[in-house]
């Protein structure tokens, strides 16, 4: 392998250098996204220290040229990865990528800025505010999320960090009334089909893992929650002196796509003063379509929302939208005001000048990326309507595959879909009580689909049933890659059932 000569002085930022390694890579991604439909979508080679034995044991003492360097991650690195932009995953939830999120990655990280702090790079802060809010008029989202309406959104790395900054600001409002011993009474709600990131962030700021919980949810609400559920575990803990806290309501859950109802739940919850977060992580992107926003009604009662457009908007990892209805109280619990970080010449008192806004104090740490110029360059390439398109494309492939499941007498839809999720299973045999039998042939239908490499699935259990869950939203998947995996299914079941008759 060759090496830069030592003769050669470093210079890190040299325009050649950019233009000859950036080019480099472009021609490598090309070539890959060219080729992504052939590899196998899941590595076969799952066995843990697989990359350790093909490479060296210490970093190399000098550099390499990057066309080197490119060839190990061909040879080494792409035989081991799980391919998430092939046309053919179907696993967990989409992590969307784009040829303009991909160009928009290059803005962002070539620019290199820090916008921590208003004057740390003025633009980069003023425009993550317009692009939330042109996001939350997209969406349909209340006035009362906007700045101009009061509230005002941020861009976060992920739903983790979301939970734990409104949760942060919902604990700190109670404590700052009821005082910080209260701590210990606080309690927080969230149904069985919540992701289990709520139930982490809780913990992190300080909630006893005994008061988190945990509300049951059935197949007669379509695995929502209710407000009759929430009424009686709230009036419990009432009754035992507890202080409910914070509720989180889901459009599109992880396991089974289900949609709580967020208008009478927050309503429930507005009872008790309790802060309410609407988590719509991977449907929320649905909402840019008129057709999907009334799963969203009652989003004025809620005192936060996020959703992801590294999900199913075109986005590159990562990116997650908050806002928030009172941004003081995310303000508040997350602040920090150090001298070295003040805006010196950035006058907030000058009566009708906007105030500069600080993003450091809306989330944990204090160093953030310049994700806003992500977002603004994807809804200035491809446009609120190459959006809505997106987005339908994916829900009328969805569609078509659930429709074949439930008219194949050996499958069965067990939950009806709402967007572009369908969750399935090889149906038990009629009259008989086989349901352990029957999640067994799930089991190994699934792993035979996996093992081909012709596509990736994973699944979920709800009520005793090990399900199937197949979520369309790649950025390449087309309804030919739906129906490849369709006819891929239908020929492994026949092998799976076979054995089992035998």
């Amino acid at each position: 392998m060759g090496s830069l000569s030592l003769d050669m002085p470093m210079k890190p930022l040299d325009p050649h250098a950019i233009a000859g390694d950036s080019q480099a890579i472009q021609d490598f991604l090309a070539e890959y996204y060219r080729n992504v439909d052939k590899y196998p979508v899941r590595a076969a080679d799952l066995e843990p220290g697989r990359v350790r034995k093909l490479l060296p044991d210490a970093a190399p003492e000098h550099g390499e040229p990057m066309d080197h360097i490119l060839e190990d991650v061909r040879r080494e690195i792409l035989p081991g990865l799980t391919h998430w932009q092939s046309p053919r995953f179907f696993a967990f939830f989409p992590a969307n990528a784009s040829s303009a999120g991909l160009a928009a990655e290059m803005l962002s990280v070539g620019l290199n800025v820090v916008p921590f702090v208003w004057a740390a790079s003025p633009a980069a802060a003023e425009l993550e505010s317009v692009v939330v809010d042109w996001m939350a008029r997209l969406f349909g989202l209340p006035r009362r999320f906007l700045f101009f309406g009061g509230g005002g959104g941020v861009l976060q790395g992920s739903t983790c960090e979301a939970v734990v900054c409104t949760l942060a600001a919902a604990r700190d409002r109670a404590l700052g009334r009821l005082g910080h011993e209260a701590i210990a009474r606080l309690v927080v709600y969230a149904s069985d089909q919540t992701h289990a990131t709520f139930q982490k962030g809780a913990r992190l700021v300080g909630i006893k893992p005994s008061n988190f919980r945990v509300i049951r949810t059935s197949a007669a609400s379509g695995y929502g929650l209710t407000a009759e559920a929430v009424r009686a575990a709230v009036d419990r803990d009432v009754g035992l002196g507890l202080v409910p806290l914070y509720l989180c309501a889901t459009v599109g859950t992880t396991g089974l796509g289900a949609v709580d109802p967020v208008r009478e739940i927050g309503e429930e919850a507005r009872r008790h003063g309790m802060w309410v977060h609407l988590d719509a992580a991977y449907a929320g992107s649905a909402a840019i379509c008129r057709e999907f926003q009334d799963y969203l009604d009652g989003a004025e009662l809620a005192d936060s929302v996020s959703m992801n457009p590294h999900k199913w908007f075109l986005t590159n990892m990562d990116c997650c939208c908050l806002w928030v209805a009172r941004p003081r109280d995310l303000i508040s619990a997350l602040s920090t005001d150090p001298e070295y970080l003040k805006n010196v010449g950035a006058d907030d008192d000058v009566a009708g000048k906007p105030a500069a806004i600080d993003y450091k104090d809306w989330q944990i740490s204090m160093s953030r990326r310049f994700r806003a110029i992500k977002l603004w360059v994807i809804l200035r390439r491809y446009g609120a309507a190459g959006m809505r398109a997106h987005i339908r494309r994916h829900v009328a492939a969805a569609k078509w595959f659930e429709q074949r499941v439930a008219a194949d007498e050996r499958f069965e839809v067990v939950v009806p879909r709402t967007f572009s999720l369908v969750c399935f299973r090889l149906a038990p045999r009629v009259g008989r009580d086989d349901d352990d039998a029957t999640n067994h042939v799930n089991r190994d239908l699934l792993a035979a689909v996996n093992a081909s490499g012709r596509a990736f699935m994973t699944h979920f259990v709800v009520d005793g049933k090990f399900v199937i869950r197949l979520a369309v939203g790649g950025a390449s998947t087309e309804l030919q890659h739906v129906m490849e995996v369709w006819d891929l299914l239908q020929g492994k079941a026949v092998e799976v059932l076979q054995h089992y008759q035998t």
